[in-house]
C-alpha cells in the first residue's frame, strides 16, 4: 500500500490556495492509487516547538545522558523523520510569506536534521542519509518571483531536501495570485493542469 505524506503550512488552513491545490492533487492521487493512505501533518494546527538552545541540547545529547524533557524533544524528532521515511510520496505545500518559507515550516525542517540520523560530513561533504522518493512543492505566491530573480523558498527548500537525501523534488508553480483575477485564473489554471500530470 502507497502512502502520500500532506504537509500543510498555510496561515489560512483549507481556504489557502496550496491546501486546495494540494487537495486537489491528493484526490487524482488516490483515484489511481484507490488503496493509497494519505498521511497529513498540518504545521498551523499542530504547531512544533521552535529552534532554541534547549531544543538543540535536547537532540545533540547522548541517550544515556538525557532527561525526560530532552527525550520527548527526540521522540518527537524520531516520530516526523519516521513518518518522512515511511512515505513514497510527499507533498509539501509551500505559501510564500515575506519572501521565505512559513515559520511553522522551518520549524519542521529543523527537528528534520539530525547529524548521523539524517545526514553525515564525510571527507568529501555532507551526505543525506534518508532514502530518496519524490517531493512535489506546491509554491503559491502573491506576486511573481520565479523569473525576477526573488525566489528565496524553493532555492533553500532543495537544497535543504537534497541536503537529507531528498533530491526528486518537482515544483509547481501558483504566481501573480493577488495580482487580479485574470492573472490568478491563469495561474491556477496551469498549476492544475501540472498537477493532472503529476498526480497520475
Amino acid at each position: 500500500m502507497k502512502t502520500l505524506l500532506h504537509i500543510k503550512s498555510s496561515l489560512f488552513a483549507d481556504h489557502g490556495q496550496s491546501t486546495q491545490l494540494a487537495d486537489q492533487f491528493i484526490t487524482q492521487w488516490l483515484d489511481k492509487n484507490p488503496s493509497g493512505q494519505v498521511v497529513s501533518r498540518d504545521l498551523v494546527k499542530e504547531p512544533l516547538p521552535h529552534l532554541d538552545a534547549d531544543l538543540i541540547a535536547a537532540l545533540m545529547s547522548e541517550p544515556a545522558q538525557r532527561n525526560e524533557q530532552q527525550q520527548a524533544v527526540v521522540n518527537l524528532s524520531d516520530s516526523l523523520i519516521d513518518e518522512l521515511q515511511q512515505a513514497d510520496l510527499v507533498l509539501i505545500g509551500v505559501p510564500m510569506y515575506n519572501f521565505g518559507v512559513p515559520s511553522q515550516m522551518k520549524t519542521w525542517l529543523d527537528l528534520l536534521a539530525r547529524a548521523g540520523v539524517t545526514f553525515r560530513y564525510t571527507e568529501t561533504g555532507p551526505v543525506g542519509l534518508l532514502q530518496d522518493k519524490p517531493v512535489v512543492l506546491l509554491a503559491t505566491r502573491g506576486g511573481m518571483y520565479k523569473e525576477a530573480g526573488m525566489d528565496h523558498q524553493i532555492p533553500f527548500l532543495k537544497q535543504f531536501l537534497g541536503f537529507v537525501g531528498l533530491n526528486s523534488v518537482e515544483v509547481i508553480y501558483a504566481e501573480g495570485l493577488n495580482m487580479g483575477d485574470g492573472v490568478k485564473e491563469q495561474a491556477l489554471t496551469a498549476a492544475r493542469e501540472q498537477i493532472v500530470q503529476l498526480a497520475s
